[in-house]
Order: structure tokens, then C-alpha cells, then sequence
């Protein structure tokens, strides 16, 4: 149980990193877009891409913290 609490502690960092790194691509990508080629939606809209990221940054947040417990309960037994 240490290790998967360990395996989805650097799941939601790695995913976190590639959040941000996505989230920015898409926001550059509108805001030149906008500016010379007359983008349909504005810059800000790239903060919805973060949603999913988010939601399995949490989650794999949450499993890691179960799995931690877990194996703290198997260690004291």
C-alpha cells in the first residue's frame, strides 16, 4: 500500500506540471490567435482546459491519502 500511496502522489504532481503546461499553451495559443488570426473566444477561456486536470489531480490526491492510512493500519497492526 506504500508504494501506490507513492505511485499517486506523483501521479497528481505529474499531472499537476502538465496542467499548467497545457492550461499555458492553450492561453498563448488563444491570445496570439485573437490578436492576428481573430480568435471565436477569448484568452480566459483556456482556464477551462485546468477542469479535468483538476478533478484527477483530486483523485489521485484522495487515493493516495487512503493508501497511506491503509498502510499506517497495517504497520501498527
Amino acid at each position: 500500500m506504500k508504494t501506490a500511496s507513492r505511485i499517486f502522489a506523483a501521479l497528481a504532481i505529474l499531472l499537476s506540471d502538465a496542467m499548467c503546461a497545457y492550461v499555458a499553451y492553450a492561453y498563448c495559443d488563444l491570445e496570439w490567435a485573437g490578436k492576428y488570426a481573430g480568435a471565436s473566444a477569448p484568452a480566459s477561456t483556456a482556464f477551462l482546459f485546468a477542469i479535468p486536470f483538476v478533478i484527477a489531480i483530486a483523485v489521485c490526491a484522495a487515493l493516495s491519502i487512503i493508501f497511506k492510512r491503509k498502510s499506517l493500519r497495517a504497520a501498527t497492526k
